[in-house]
C-alpha cells in the first residue's frame, strides 16, 4: 500500500514558478512510477507527466514540455514537479499518482492517488 500527499501549491503570477512535492509512505514506493495529473474546474483530469522508478526515464504532455520537470528522491520517498514559466491555463488542482507500470498517461493505469494541491496562476 502506498499513500501520497501533495504540497507546494499556491497562487503565482504568470511567468512565475512553483515546485510541487509528492511525499509517499510505503516501503515499495521506490519501485513505482509516479505521474502528475491536473484537473481544472469543469474539465476532465489530464496527464501532465510521469517518471520511472529509476528517475531517469520521463515523459510529458506537449503543453508542459520545456516548462515542467519531474524528479524524484527515492531516499526521501518524494517526487517533485518543478513548474516554470507558468501560464493562467496551468491553473488546476494537481495530483500525484503511483503505478507499478511505467509509460501510461491514462488515469486508469494509476493505483494510488494523493488528495491534490491547488495551483492558481494569475494573468
Amino acid at each position: 500500500q502506498v499513500q501520497l500527499v501533495e504540497s507546494g501549491g499556491g497562487l503565482v503570477q504568470a511567468g512565475g514558478s512553483l515546485r510541487l512535492s509528492c511525499a509517499a509512505s510505503g516501503r515499495t514506493f521506490s519501485t513505482y512510477a509516479v505521474g502528475w495529473f491536473r484537473q481544472a474546474p469543469g474539465k476532465v483530469r489530464e496527464f501532465v507527466g510521469c517518471i520511472h522508478w529509476n528517475g531517469n526515464n520521463k515523459f510529458y504532455t506537449d503543453s508542459v514540455k520545456g516548462r515542467f520537470t519531474i524528479s524524484r528522491d527515492n531516499a526521501e520517498n518524494t517526487v517533485y514537479l518543478q513548474m516554470n514559466n507558468l501560464k493562467p491555463e496551468d491553473t488546476a488542482v494537481y495530483y500525484c499518482a503511483g503505478t507499478a507500470y511505467y509509460g501510461y498517461s491514462s488515469t486508469s493505469a494509476y493505483q494510488y492517488w494523493g488528495q491534490g494541491t491547488q495551483v492558481t496562476v494569475s494573468s
